[in-house]
């Protein structure tokens, strides 16, 4: 068990920031009130200064459709590497809006979308969260294998890292 730190204010969207986009791809999920909920892996962007997350997506595509009619979505974030872990809910829109467009567009997005900025099947997705639950460590994976190993292996009461709600 580890320790449990809620974070609130801008602690939260600097450990939201950091954990988003150092990991960087989540499985982006929609129609979240019915098992099994629609997922697919995608490339955050960037996590602005309210804690948004941004990512660029095909208009036509069905996480655009699904978000058009349940706005409510959830992402999850994985980088076992690391043993950084990250889970956020909230609500999802769509836009076109060509300046937040220009903001998040870079050299990846290129292979999605071949006619670059202005290809006319490019939109922007903003998640606004409303819940996020982060796990994390506090010394590295290495250090934390170490200290599980030296736990099983004695008396000692495993320290298993930092864990906790992100208040936005």
């Amino acid at each position: 068990m580890g320790e449990i730190k809620d974070l609130s204010h801008t602690e939260a969207i600097k450990k939201l920031k950091e954990l988003a986009e150092d990991i960087n791809i989540c499985m982006f999920c929609t129609k979240t009130e019915k098992i099994p909920f629609q997922t697919r892996p995608m490339g955050t962007q960037k996590v602005d200064d309210k804690g948004k997350l941004w990512f660029l997506s095909a208009a036509g595509s069905n996480k655009n459709d699904e978000i058009k009619q349940d706005d409510d979505v959830q992402l999850l974030y994985a980088k076992a590497s690391a043993a950084h872990f990250l889970s956020v809910t909230g609500k999802a829109s769509v836009t076109r809006d060509k300046k937040k467009i220009d903001e998040l567009w870079n050299k990846w997005a290129e292979a999605w979308f071949k006619g670059g900025k202005d290809d006319p099947h490019l939109t922007a997705i903003c998640v606004d969260p409303s819940d996020a639950y982060y796990w994390d460590t506090k010394n590295g994976k290495m250090i934390t294998l170490l200290k599980i190993a030296v736990s099983a292996f004695s008396e000692k009461k495993m320290d298993g890292g930092v864990e906790g709600k992100i208040k936005l």
